[in-house]
């Protein structure tokens, strides 16, 4: 079974930075991609980044231009760099992974959590 651990979270004040990671426990091009979901208080999960298993990247419209989903093959980890951070980006943040063999053209169908880090961002 695959397992992510995530890390990185924090406080931080309007306009500041975080770079969350998510130590994936298998090699990430055995898998058929990452993400980060995140669940803001009283809302619902919603997904913010998504990677292929090629390297191909998706944002979700609200953070498009201030966060990056990236990764380090060689340490099996995947990051979300968040910049310009805002109090509507406070949530809790989830590392997903689509634990399928790789598709390849396709976006992940994430299927797989980690244990979630929290992020608040204040004024």
């Amino acid at each position: 079974q695959v397992q992510l651990v995530e890390s990185g979270g924090g406080a931080v004040q309007t306009g500041g930075s975080l770079r969350l990671s998510c130590v994936v426990s298998e090699n990430i091009l055995s898998l058929n991609g990452m993400g980060w979901y995140r669940q803001p208080p009283g809302n619902e999960r919603e997904l913010v980044a998504a990677q292929t298993v090629g390297g191909a990247t998706n944002l979700a419209d609200g953070v498009k231009g201030r966060f990056t989903i990236s990764r380090d093959l060689a340490k099996n980890t995947v990051y979300l760099q968040m910049n310009s951070l805002k109090p509507e980006d406070t949530a809790i943040y989830y590392c997903a992974a689509d634990s399928r063999a790789p598709a390849y053209g396709e976006m992940p169908a994430f299927d797989t959590w980690g244990q979630g880090t929290q992020v608040t961002v204040s004024s």
